[in-house]
């Protein structure tokens, strides 16, 4: 792995002062009859159109139309353009652990509007990747309160049994790249910030957006931590439609300045050309971004790049002329509990990685307590 010299000039992660946020405007809206009954049903239609999506077509059931390009690349990028207002039915509800991160995993939604060339949704979810959410939002987070006490992530956790119970709602999704379209996530907020749950209760979400400002006056009572997806700047070319890095560590300032607890999540870490210098500023904008926050709560989770046969397969059809690196034979092979395999970096690579990001974070951001490296 190589090193470059240390950048000179303006900071390239320096937070940037607020401006009109990137916000993703379907062009296609697609709502099912039984979403379109329910009250937040309504209330994404109300926003579609005021959003300006022209195209909202009332299905007379409650399944989607095939969506087919002339090809792979055209049927993704159809899907990327439509957003489905659906049910979600038992199965979606139904409680599961979701470790490293959270006790358990509540969704909001499904699929994202980026393009992140490394996604790691590519594969795992079925069919084109249209972006679906939840009209059934009050029935999903009645799911929370019989959760509470339970556990086996953070609530069994001796390092992180403060957090209380819990929940981490962008498994499937970015909810922030949705909001204003949605408000899911701003309901979501409140009512785990106003709710009577008998114990400690902590939502969470990472985003690669910044359009924090809606959220930032809600009653989220400390109860919802929000993480910013950063990266080295070298990692960003893969990630088209998101908010540039200042632009994120801009929006974990503002998160934190309203009473948030905050975190980064550095992912998916890649030894790029200079990836010290490049992480290390990363490090550096998000201390002096944060140097004057009073009660700061900054938790850090580091995600090595990993991808399994099929996610290579799927992301090679989307991105056909991408230049992220999946060679098979450059990594090693790790099993899941069920067999699947996923490709990480060699032992060595993922040690000196690891060595360098826990030292680098005690030294350079001291504030940020490492939850995981994975």
């Amino acid at each position: 792995m190589t090193t470059t010299a240390p950048r000179t000039g303006p900071d390239p992660h320096a937070p940037l002062p607020p401006r009109a946020p990137r916000r993703w405007v379907p062009k296609r809206v697609l709502v099912t009859r039984s979403a379109a009954e329910l009250p937040h049903g309504q209330r994404i239609l109300r926003r579609a159109e005021a959003a300006g999506v022209q195209d909202v077509e009332l299905l007379t059931g409650d399944r989607l139309p095939p969506l087919r390009g002339e090809d792979e690349r055209s049927t993704y990028a159809l899907a990327k353009q439509t957003l489905a207002v659906v049910v979600a039915p038992p199965s979606k509800r139904r409680p599961q652990p979701i470790p490293p991160s959270a006790d358990w995993r509540v969704d909001l939604a499904e699929g994202c509007p980026a393009h992140c060339q490394y996604c790691y949704l590519a594969g795992s979810l079925g069919g084109p990747p249209i972006t679906r959410v939840y009209a059934n939002l009050e029935e999903v987070l009645d799911g929370v309160a019989p959760l509470v006490g339970t556990g086996g992530v953070t609530s069994a956790s001796e390092d992180r049994r403060a957090e209380g119970t819990t929940f981490e709602t962008s498994c499937y999704t970015d909810p922030l790249a949705l909001e204003h379209v949605t408000g899911s996530l701003s309901q979501a907020i409140t009512h785990v910030g106003t709710a009577d749950f008998g114990g400690p209760v902590q939502m969470r979400f990472t985003t690669k957006f910044d359009d924090v400002e809606p959220l930032l006056d809600l009653p989220h009572g400390g109860r919802t931590r929000v993480r910013l997806s950063v990266n080295a700047l070298g990692v960003q070319r893969f990630e088209g439609g998101t908010a540039r890095m200042p632009e994120r560590v801009g929006a974990l300032r503002r998160l934190a300045l309203a009473g948030y607890p905050v975190g980064l999540t550095v992912a998916p870490i890649m030894p790029v050309e200079g990836w010290r210098d490049e992480y290390g500023a990363l490090l550096d904008a998000v201390a002096a971004a944060t140097a004057d926050v009073p009660g700061l709560d900054l938790t850090a989770e580091l995600i090595t790049h990993r991808f399994t046969p099929r996610s290579k397969e799927v992301l090679q059809g989307w991105y056909p002329r991408s230049a992220l690196e999946m060679d098979e034979d450059a990594r090693r092979q790790k099993r899941g509990k069920y067999g699947a395999v996923k490709h990480v970096y060699p032992a060595p690579v993922m040690a000196e990685l690891r060595t360098w990001f826990e030292s680098a974070l005690a030294e350079r951001l001291p504030a940020a307590r490492l939850l995981y490296w994975t």
